[in-house]
C-alpha cells in the first residue's frame, strides 16, 4: 500500500526556500539567531559527511520563528530536534547522491533563483540582503541553501527520466472518470505517519500501531487537532507543516485510497493504515470542485532556442563559453533567428531559426519553465544549463486558449505521472536513508547510537545513483 510521504511538488524550490528562510516573524528569528553562538561540534555523521551543531541550531531557530505565535503546537524540544536533524540528514544524502551523479547547480542557476526570490517578495537584491542580515543570516548562507534546493530538484528530475510511464489506457480511464463528474472533485488531505523500520519485528509493529491508535484517540476525543497531532507525533517529513498534503485531484491519489476518500466527509479520518513505512492516519480536510475542462484556459508561449550540446566532443566549459559568446552577440543586436540557424546544435529547430512553436511552460521541463515564465514577450534569457547542454531562449509570444482534448490528455498524463513519481521518489528516499551510515550525536558531541559488540565490517548495499540506474536499466 502506498504512503503519502510528502506533498506533490506543486511549488518550486524557490517557494520552499522563501517559506523557510523568510519567515513571517523576522524579529523573532533575529532574536533566536542572536543567542546562538557558532559551535563546531558534530550533530550527525552522514556517510563521509558531517552536520554541525551550528547548522542544526540554525534550522531549529528557523522553525521556532515560523511557529512564534503558536509555539504550543511544537513537539517537545527533543522531538523537534529529532525531526529537524532527520530533515538535514535526508537533504545531505540527496546532495551527496546528486554529486555522485554529476548533478550540480551553476552560479547562473543560483543567480536566477535569487532573482526569483526578489521578484516574488517585491524587493531588490540589496533589500533582500538587508532583510537577511536583520534575520541573522548571511547572504552566502542564503544562496547556499538555494543551491542545495536547486540540486535536489535536479536530482528528482534526473530520477524521473525513463522511470515514469503513463499508458494511454490510464489516460483514457482517468478521462472517463472525469466525464462522470467525479474527476472534477479535488481533495485537501493531511496525514500522520508513525514509522516502523524495514523488516520490523512483530513487537516493533505492535508498538508503532499502539502509538498511532493512541494519537487517533486523542484526536477523536478533541484533546488535540489533527494538525497539532501531526506536528507533535508524525514521523513524516512534512510533520512540521501539520501533515498537510495539499490539494489533489483523483488522479493524484493512489488507487488504494481513492475510493475510500470519495466516501468521506470533510474532517473524517481513515486509518490506521499499514504501509511500507509504518502506520498512517489520513484526514480529508475539505473538498472543492475544479472548473470543467470546457471552461479552462491554458497559457501557451511561443519561443525560439539556441542549443549548444554537451557531448563527447564538447565539454561543459566549452559549451558554456560558446553560449556566452552567442549571448553577448544577441545583446549587441545580433538577430536571434540568424544565430540559431548558424550555431544551434538542435538539428530539428535550427532549420526554423530555433522555433519551438507554441508550448506550455513545462513542456520541456522545469529549467525551461522557469526561464520562459520569467521572460516578457520578446525577451531573451541568459544561457542556462539543461540535460542536453546550454540553452538560450527567446520568448516571442503568449496566449490564452481553451483546453481542448489534446491539452486535457496532456494534463491528465502529467497528473498521473506526478503521482507515480511521488511514489517512486519516496521509495528511493527511504532506501537511501536506510542504506546510509548515520550517527546522530547529542549536544556534547557523543554518539546516541547503542553500543554493539565488535563484528566484521559489512559493506552496505548502495542504491545506484539515478544516472547509473538509467544506464544499467535497473
Amino acid at each position: 500500500m502506498t504512503d503519502f510521504l510528502s506533498p506533490v511538488f506543486r511549488r518550486t524550490a524557490l517557494a520552499v526556500v522563501i517559506a523557510v528562510l523568510l519567515p513571517a516573524a523576522p524579529s523573532v528569528m533575529a532574536q533566536s539567531a542572536a543567542v546562538i553562538a557558532p559551535v563546531d561540534r558534530i550533530a550527525a555523521v552522514v556517510n563521509e559527511d558531517v552536520i554541525l551543531r551550528s547548522e542544526l541550531e540554525r534550522a531549529l531557530a528557523n522553525i521556532r520563528a515560523q511557529y512564534a505565535d503558536k509555539a504550543n503546537q511544537l513537539p517537545p524540544p527533543e522531538v523537534l530536534e529529532r525531526q529537524v536533524i532527520e530533515r538535514l540528514i535526508l537533504l545531505r544524502l540527496q546532495i551527496s547522491r546528486a554529486k555522485d551523479a554529476g548533478i550540480a547547480a551553476s552560479d547562473e542557476d543560483v543567480e536566477r533563483a535569487v532573482q526569483g526570490v526578489t521578484q516574488q517578495n517585491g524587493m531588490t537584491v540589496d533589500q533582500l540582503r538587508a532583510r537577511l542580515a536583520n534575520d541573522g543570516m548571511s547572504f552566502n548562507e542564503f544562496t547556499g541553501s538555494l543551491r542545495d534546493e536547486i540540486i535536489t530538484q535536479k536530482l528528482r528530475q534526473s530520477f524521473a527520466q525513463g522511470r515514469i510511464n503513463v499508458s494511454e489506457g490510464e489516460v483514457d480511464a482517468a478521462l472517463a472518470t472525469a466525464a462522470t463528474g467525479a474527476g472534477s472533485l479535488q481533495f485537501h488531505l493531511a496525514h500522520i505517519l508513525v514509522n516502523a523500520p524495514d523488516g520490523a519485528t512483530p513487537e516493533q509493529l505492535a508498538t508503532a500501531q499502539k502509538k498511532i491508535e493512541g494519537v487517533k484517540a486523542l484526536i477523536e476525543k478533541n484533546e488535540m487537532t489533527f494538525s497539532a497531532a501531526a506536528v507533535r507525533y508524525s514521523d513524516s517529513p512534512n510533520a512540521l507543516e501539520g501533515g498537510d498534503l495539499g490539494w489533489r485531484g483523483q488522479n493524484e491519489i493512489p488507487p488504494a485510497f481513492a475510493a475510500a476518500i470519495q466516501q468521506m466527509q470533510p474532517g473524517n479520518i481513515i486509518g490506521p493504515i499499514r504501509g511500507p513505512s509504518g502506520f498512517q492516519l489520513l484526514q480529508l480536510v475539505e473538498t472543492r470542485t475544479q472548473s470543467s475542462a470546457a471552461g479552462e484556459q491554458v497559457t501557451q508561449f511561443q519561443a525560439r532556442q539556441i542549443l549548444i550540446k554537451i557531448d563527447d566532443k564538447t565539454d561543459d566549459a566549452t559549451a558554456k563559453s560558446k553560449a556566452d559568446t552567442l549571448a553577448a552577440r544577441l545583446t549587441g543586436g545580433a538577430d536571434f533567428i540568424t544565430l540559431a540557424t548558424e550555431s544551434s546544435d538542435d538539428t530539428t529547430t535550427k532549420r526554423r531559426g530555433g522555433d519551438l512553436g507554441w508550448l506550455t511552460a513545462d513542456t520541456y521541463g522545469t529549467a525551461y519553465a522557469m526561464q520562459i515564465a520569467a521572460l516578457d514577450d520578446g525577451g531573451v534569457s541568459a544561457p542556462f544549463k539543461t540535460d542536453d547542454g546550454w540553452v538560450i531562449l527567446q520568448r516571442t509570444g503568449s496566449r490564452q486558449i481553451a483546453a481542448g482534448d489534446d491539452n486535457m490528455r496532456a494534463q491528465v498524463r502529467e497528473t498521473i505521472g506526478r503521482r507515480k513519481l511521488e511514489e517512486e521518489w519516496n521509495r528511493f528516499l527511504r532506501e537511501m536513508r536506510g542504506e546510509a551510515y548515520v550517527d546522530v550525536r547529542d549536544a556534547s558531541g557523543k554518539s546516541t547510537a547503542p553500543k554493539l559488540d565488535a563484528a566484521p565490517a559489512v559493506e552496505k548495499k548502495r542504491t545506484p545513483a539515478p544516472d547509473m540506474q538509467d544506464r544499467n536499466g535497473r
